[in-house]
């Protein structure tokens, strides 16, 4: 029987809705994420590159890695990274070079220009993380909470993409 055709109790109906706010939650936090990534880069004047690739070029760091790579470490999570991965190496953010070993497979690594965006995330990431713990937003204990509550819904969402079908 589906969630929908029973009857919830109070409680299950309480973790329900609690449920898919933190759903909603996730979603607009990465919408936000995008936004502030994109607001630094325009008062910067960094409009070459969008919010998207900026993050891709922060998550692959001093790495040395595949498209492939990019999505099973979970540093990606889109359809087009090829796209973006093509587009970054045209405008000089990463360097790409075909595998001796497999010639299908490409590695891509940051030039001293993708590392210069890494570096303005990693300042902003830092302002904010000062920022949330200034202002008394949250704590070092609140984001080990956060972060061990999420590390467990990953699990539990990776479980259910591997077994279930």
């Amino acid at each position: 029987m589906s969630i929908h055709a029973q009857v919830l109790d109070g409680s299950q109906k309480t973790f329900m809705l609690g449920y898919l706010e933190s759903l909603a939650l996730v979603e607009r936090l990465h919408r936000l994420l995008l936004d502030v990534v994109k607001d630094e880069f325009e008062r910067l004047g960094l409009l070459e590159i969008n919010s998207v690739q900026a993050l891709l070029l922060f998550n692959i760091g001093e790495n040395e890695v595949t498209a492939g790579e990019l999505k099973s470490r979970g540093y990606y999570q889109g359809s087009n990274v090829s796209y973006n991965l093509k587009k970054l190496v045209e405008l000089g953010y990463m360097h790409h070079q075909r595998s001796e070993i497999d010639r299908r497979s490409v590695r891509v690594r940051l030039t001293e220009k993708g590392r210069r965006v890494r570096t303005i995330l990693t300042d902003l990431f830092a302002r904010h993380a000062e920022g949330l713990e200034r202002r008394g937003v949250i704590g070092p204990s609140g984001m080990e909470d956060i972060n061990q509550a999420l590390k467990r819904m990953e699990r539990y969402w990776t479980e259910q993409i591997r077994y279930i079908y």
